[in-house]
């Protein structure tokens, strides 16, 4: 027996007439919808005097204990984590080596976890919009929709007139086939409309649940590497103290030395002249500065060393190479106006809120603290003359005189634009500023930048 043949409307004529199966699901699927719709505030002022009268439901209690359950699993996972973390440095021990190679590795997981939260956060965007459209839709018949249904259910649901008792049930569904023979041929097109509409939210609701599932995924993830990439860090800086006895007091000094200067060269020649830090790793990129490539090319083979102490690609030879410092979208361009009657002489991207960000290339910190409206500034010598300036982060995780490999995590963006004097129409975002330098002289840094994820180096 056909599974709808309990359920029919009737035509003009008054004949029996059934219903397509598209059109029946379509109309039972609303129904349900609308009457949950219905029936939430009833329920919800129904509860309440219940909540008033009991001090504490049964399903209040289960919720509770789910969340503190809840609550003691991530306690538990942190606490595995912090082991495993301290396990993992211990086995490191004085190997600079290994723990440049893990901070480059987790700082490389990190920033592709920001790119697919990112995208995925991108894909959401007009799957929420468009749900939206086609609830609004839907909710615009509702009164129409319910009138409609409210009949058929009580069609399908009756026996036939002749087989009832009371009369007035009878000229009641009487009345009711006669309604129906008026209006089911037109609602037809609208009811096969409605049928296409409930597919669509259907399947929007289930890719929107899909993708926030791998957005939890991620954002996770980005959680747990966020917390091994900070204690990797402070290892590294633990051990820098180690050796740079006077990091403190050098890093007080030189915030002191910048403000006897003007500008970002003034500040340059001061801090690779007056402090002793700068100065020595200034020193070590003159004298050594980056190894020649055999045959003009460069030996990418180099980066893969991370014990090296000077860089592994002469700078003027890695156009085309270098990643972005961060994951951004770029905003101001070299050579641009800077909206106060000048032009730029760096980059801008504007970022997510507690972006990692990583050194592009190989180099010497010679600055690292803030200075004037650029926020926290961070100055490296990429040796040959070069310097790369990058400003606006929150917070950075590196000493002046500390050699870094490109790829390494050095700062951490803040939730809102550290640079505001300078990008005053975009201050109320995370806003990085990039500045590449020759003997001095702001220089173009599109020729370095790598055009697709596949030539980036990588340490």
């Amino acid at each position: 027996m056909n599974s709808t043949q309990g359920f029919h409307s009737f035509d003009t004529a008054g004949r029996v007439m059934p219903l397509t199966p598209a059109v029946l699901l379509s109309l039972l699927l609303l129904s349900a919808s609308f009457v949950a719709a219905a029936l939430s505030p009833a329920v919800a002022q129904s509860a309440a005097p219940a909540q008033q009268a009991t001090a504490v439901s049964p399903d209040a209690i289960k919720q509770r204990e789910e969340e503190l359950e809840t609550t003691r699993e991530q306690q538990r996972k942190a606490a595995e984590l912090q082991q495993k973390l301290k396990a993992d440095i211990a086995a490191i021990g004085q190997d600079r080596s290994k723990l440049n190679q893990q901070l480059i590795d987790i700082a490389t997981q990190v920033r592709s976890v920001e790119t697919r939260i990112a995208e995925t956060e991108a894909r959401l965007r007009p799957l929420d919009s468009r749900e939206q459209a086609v609830r609004a839709s839907l909710d615009s018949r509702r009164t129409e929709i319910v009138e409609v249904l409210a009949a058929l259910q009580r069609a399908g649901r009756r026996t036939p007139p002749a087989l009832l008792v009371r009369p007035e049930d009878a000229l009641q569904s009487l009345r009711t086939a006669m309604l129906l023979g008026s209006v089911v041929p037109e609602l037809r097109g609208r009811a096969e409309k409605l049928a296409a509409d409930l597919g669509e939210l259907v399947n929007l609701r289930k890719t929107i649940a899909t993708e926030r599932d791998v957005l939890a995924r991620d954002r996770d993830r980005l959680k747990d590497d966020s917390v091994r990439l900070a204690a990797l860090v402070e290892e590294r800086q633990r051990k820098q103290s180690a050796i740079e006895k006077d990091v403190e007091a050098e890093g007080a000094r030189a915030i002191n030395l910048s403000r006897q200067v003007e500008g970002l060269q003034g500040l340059i020649t001061k801090m690779e002249q007056d402090l002793k830090s700068a100065a020595k790793a200034a020193a070590t990129a003159s004298l050594q500065g980056a190894p020649a490539a055999p045959g003009g090319k460069p030996n990418l083979g180099a980066l893969k060393d991370p014990a090296r102490l000077s860089p592994a690609i002469a700078f003027a030879s890695a156009k085309g190479l270098f990643a972005f410092p961060v994951n951004g979208r770029k905003i101001r361009y070299f050579g641009g106006s800077d909206g106060a009657g000048g032009v730029e002489k760096g980059i801008s991207l504007a970022t997510k809120a507690g972006a990692q960000v990583t050194t592009p290339c190989d180099g010497w910190v010679v600055y690292a603290g803030p200075f004037r409206s650029y926020g926290q500034l961070l100055i490296l010598n990429a040796g040959g003359g070069y310097h790369i300036l990058i400003a606006g982060m929150e917070r950075i995780s590196v000493n002046i005189g500390q050699f870094v490999l490109t790829g390494e995590p050095v700062a951490t963006m803040g939730s809102t634009s550290q640079v505001a004097s300078i990008l005053a129409t975009t201050a109320s975002q995370p806003v990085l500023y990039v500045e590449f330098r020759k003997d001095g002289t702001p220089i173009d840094s599109g020729p370095w930048w790598a055009a697709n994820e596949g030539e980036k180096v990588r340490g």
